[in-house]
């Protein structure tokens, strides 16, 4: 890049402002701005002193690492800063979707680590309503500028305003407090380009790292404040690139590429890069440097692309100078973090750092430890159970993308330095599942011999199902695993233990073995949990034990003729966990069973759980939980199948209308499935039925009979009576037919005005009404006139029902119905009917077109169009224009396609409604066009009366 003239220089003279100390009342009291001489150094970090209390530097010139684009200078809202959102870290960069990211491991350690001690943290950074619990340790005062330069790098790791505050007795819910106050704090600082504040906390976040006062909360702590480094290390990253990225006066913007190089960078980023290193590099004590180094690590590719490997070299050897063992650990572990995410594909250091950890791993033992814990009363178990995290995290990015080699090397390193439990454990995570089920015999030995200080046995043993339920174990190393392991987890007396075990293992059992092996594991699950009620504290673990089971048994003959499943089911006393239970089960029964069964084991079995299910339903259950019962029930009921055993499927079909009798989805199921099974058996006897199947399908009528008023919707016991009517009349059964029609039409009196529709929505149901009346008047033309009720009775019976109905107001719904009869009348007026029910005789076979007949069906027809005139009258005024020529023009439409026009009466009817349809201007001139075209044909194939029809409505057009 050209270099060019700066318009300011960094290290120009500076003008103080000395602000005088605060009165009582917290007045400050300025004194006149005057200028200083030139010194020899300006610190170019910042514009204010940190040493001196009460001095204020103010530059000419700019701050070289403060030129922030003011747009992103966001104030802090409600105790945010406006960039804190966009400051994430993503560890996973460059990484498969096999390695699992910090971010997801976070959450869990500090659930895990706890405690319930006080704490303690130091800082200078405290809010004010903190001051009653804090310890002041008082720092020499540094009063001159000229001072305050000399002294400046020795003291950049010191606290600012002079004074050191520590507060006590702390709980761990203040301390995450603090700790959010001191990562609001950075961030505020930082947007009010205070670079060195933001530095300073930084630091004095690191040195809290090095406290182990309170051990068993470290894990949690580390968690907290790396969190912070790694939003310092972001914050100077991005200010670092807007550098490198803003054009220098007389060039062009200069914007980098996505993977850039450092001979891509300006000098002048450079130099402020080197600036932030540097000043990293005068912190006095080891574990501040070693950790905002690393922290800032990404920064080192404005320098040098590929320094990374000899920094990572160089701070892996650094740890070996901390001596306490914990922290030690932690402080690699966040090395490999920002290694991984820096140069992921570099992995010198890790090996370094677990080797390091495995020779410094006897310090443990060590009397500076041992005494540590003896003053915190904390036992050596539960503190070794601490390098759990960070040894995890150094041994994922050890065995990422790694060979079975290296686990042969970690195994061996393992067994000469360090062969215990926390470390075996650790393996079997971070390597490959494949690897480790490879070696599963290897490893039951290893954790067999192994130290089980810092770790139960149970809990390796756990970690090595996880690995072998995911991987496949060599078939030779099976059933020596599994006797190894289990003759280890049954001696477990601890239920807690033991179920974390059984849980996993269960797994294994189920993908690998048998009936036997797998009724053994749920006889001694029960044994374990059952004494003093034990499995009322595990009904999650028992609960997945039932899941694992159902993803990989679907032979579910095998699976209920297992002599503990159902009586482990039965462990789960809590209705709602039982329900879920159960749900599990016959999920994967609609799932699995593809194919119809009759198997009166596994019927049984559902049967029972169908019905813990449908017990557990009441007026509180939520809809959709009832929908997901009912729809359960319903898939299990059609996978029910007996062949042609129709009367053992009836039975079946009786059996479970006792059982699930408030759900109405089952029974509506239940009666499709009878009325299927009565068209089943008319296929099977061709329409033809004897004395046996007469009297089944009369039978299959009356279960429908009898179920369907039991529903609690209208609209489905309306549409079943018309579906069981239509398929009882398909049986020639006559009287059963009879009733459900009878049943169907006395029901349209109590339709609600409104129906629920999907999300409880309502709406009206007169759509619904409508389309329900035309296709049960369409059935009534093929239904034969009993010889005691008289013509046309269930006709007349819905007439007179829907007389009295109080239909929506300004609704035409009657006079829509009547069309549809009156269509239906004109079919029931021919010598043969276009459709017919086989085997049953209609009215056109009955009546024979008998005068008398068809003098009733007139008679009905004159009073239904009497009925339309009169509502036509009432809807006469001009607002009613535009709706009473849609239905003149309905009405013409029925009147041309069904009456006979050669009666001058009917003729007549017809061009008087043509001549009020056009009478207001306001009808549908397509109909009309379209009711002209088919008088036209009509009239051309010389249907008589159509000729003189045609030109009527010619004229009148």
């Amino acid at each position: 890049m050209v270099a060019a003239p700066a318009t300011t220089h960094p290290l120009k003279a500076i003008t103080v402002t000395e602000v005088k100390s605060a009165d009582k009342k917290g007045v400050k009291t300025p004194t006149a701005s005057k200028p200083t001489a030139k010194q020899d150094f300006v610190d170019p970090l910042s514009g204010t002193d940190p040493l001196s209390t009460g001095v204020t530097v103010v530059f000419e010139g700019s701050d070289p690492l403060s030129m922030m684009v003011k747009a992103e200078a966001g104030s802090v809202v409600s105790g945010k800063s406006s960039r804190a959102d966009s400051i994430k870290i993503n560890d996973d960069t460059g990484l498969s979707d096999t390695f699992e990211p910090w971010a997801s491991k976070k959450s869990g350690i500090l659930a895990k680590y706890t405690t319930s001690e006080k704490l303690s943290i130091t800082t200078s950074f405290l809010s004010s309503s903190d001051h009653e619990r804090v310890v002041i340790k008082t720092q020499t005062q540094v009063s001159t500028v000229s001072d305050k330069v000399k002294n400046r790098l020795e003291q950049l790791d010191d606290f600012e305003e002079g004074s050191v505050k520590e507060m006590l007795n702390l709980s761990q819910q203040d301390y995450v407090k603090r700790i959010e106050e001191l990562n609001q704090a950075l961030i505020s600082a930082w947007d009010a380009d205070h670079r060195v504040k933001a530095l300073k906390i930084a630091i004095q976040c690191s040195k809290l790292l090095a406290d182990t006062s309170v051990i068993p909360f470290y894990p949690s702590k580390f968690v907290l404040i790396t969190d912070i480094l790694d939003t310092f290390g972001r914050l100077v990253y991005d200010r670092l690139l807007d550098k490198a990225q803003t054009s220098m006066p007389g060039t062009r913007p200069h914007r980098l590429s996505a993977n850039f190089s450092s001979d891509e960078v300006p000098e002048a980023a450079k130099e402020t890069c080197r600036n932030w290193f540097f000043k990293i590099a005068s912190i006095r004590e080891l574990i501040p440097r070693f950790y905002v180094e690393a922290a800032i690590l990404k920064s080192y590719n404005f320098l040098n692309t590929g320094e990374y490997t000899d920094v990572l070299q160089r701070l892996c050897f650094m740890t070996r100078g901390i001596g306490d063992p914990l922290v030690a650990i932690y402080a690699r572990c966040y090395l490999c973090r920002v290694g991984m995410l820096v140069a992921p594909r570099f992995k010198n250091h890790i090996p370094q750092c677990f080797e390091d950890f495995i020779a410094t791993f006897h310090q443990v033992q060590g009397d500076s430890v041992q005494n540590i814990l003896a003053v915190q009363k904390l036992e050596l178990p539960r503190y070794l159970s601490l390098f759990s995290p960070a040894l995890d995290w150094i041994l994922q990015c050890l065995a990422h993308d790694a060979s079975e080699n290296l686990l042969n090397e970690t195994l061996d390193r393992c067994k000469q330095g360090c062969n215990s439990a926390l470390m075996i454990n650790s393996i079997m995570s971070a390597f490959q599942p494949q690897y480790i089920a490879s070696r599963a015999l290897v490893f039951t030995e290893l954790i067999r011999d192994c130290e089980d200080t810092g770790l139960p046995k149970y809990i390796l043993h756990r970690t090595l199902g996880l690995c072998l339920v995911i991987a496949d174990t060599p078939a030779d190393q099976q059933l020596p695993v599994l006797n190894e392991v289990w003759k280890a987890v049954v001696k477990l007396k601890n239920p807690s233990e033991y179920i974390s075990c059984a849980e996993v293992w269960i797994e294994f059992v189920v993908k690998h073995f048998g009936k036997k092996e797998i009724n053994t594991i749920l006889g001694d699950i029960i044994k374990h949990v059952t004494p003093d009620r034990a499995y009322e504290d595990f009904y999650p673990q028992l609960q997945s034990v039932v899941s694992k089971i159902m993803s990989h048994q679907h032979d579910f003959s095998l699976l209920f003729s297992l002599e503990k499943f159902l009586p482990f089911v039965d462990m789960f006393q809590r209705e709602a966990i039982k329900v879920d239970v159960c749900k599990c089960i016959l999920e994967s029964f609609n799932k699995h069973q593809l194919q119809p069964m009759n198997d009166p084991v596994v019927i049984n079995a559902m049967m029972y759980l169908g019905k813990i299910m449908h017990d557990a339903v009441n007026a509180l259950t939520l809809e959709d939980e009832k929908r997901v019962i009912s729809n359960l029930l319903c898939g299990f009921l059609r996978l029910v199948q007996f062949g042609r055993d129709f009367e053992q499927q009836l039975s079946f079909y009786v059996e479970c209308r006792a059982y699930f009798s408030n759900l109405d989805p089952v029974l509506i199921t239940l009666v499709q499935s009878v009325n299927n099974l009565a068209v089943e058996t008319r296929k099977v006897v061709k329409g033809n039925h004897s004395r046996k199947t007469a009297a089944f399908v009369r039978a299959c009528a009356a279960f429908c009979f009898i179920t369907i008023p039991s529903l609690q919707s209208v609209f489905s016991q309306l549409q079943l009576y018309l579906l069981s009517g239509q398929v009882a009349l398909l049986n020639q059964c006559y009287s059963q037919g009879d009733a459900f029609f009878r049943a169907a039409v006395s029901l349209v009196a109590d339709v609600p005005k409104t129906m629920d529709v999907v999300d409880s929505k309502s709406r009206s149901s007169e759509s619904f009404l409508l389309e329900y009346l035309f296709s049960f008047v369409s059935t009534l033309l093929v239904i034969p006139d009993s010889p005691d009720m008289g013509v046309m009775y269930l006709l007349r019976g819905l007439l007179n029902v829907l007389q009295d109905y109080t239909w929506e107001p300004n609704s035409d719904a009657r006079i829509l119905v009547y069309t549809r009869v009156l269509s239906m009348l004109a079919a029931a007026s021919q010598e043969h009917y276009p459709y017919h029910i086989d085997k049953v005789d209609s009215n056109d076979a009955m009546y024979g077109s008998d005068p008398k007949f068809l003098a009733e069906l007139r008679a009905i027809a004159d009073t239904l169009i009497g009925e339309m005139l009169s509502h036509l009258k009432a809807i006469s005024g001009p607002e009613f224009a535009k709706r009473q020529s849609s239905l003149v023009l309905e009405i013409i439409s029925v009147l041309v396609a069904f009456c006979d026009m050669s009666k001058p009466s009917m003729l007549t009817l017809t061009t008087n409604f043509w001549s009020l349809a056009q009478k207001q201007g306001q009808a549908d001139v397509k109909l009309m066009k379209r009711i002209q075209d088919h008088v036209r044909a009509m009239a051309d194939d010389d249907i008589p009366g159509f000729q003189t029809l045609l030109q009527k409505l010619s004229l009148s057009e």
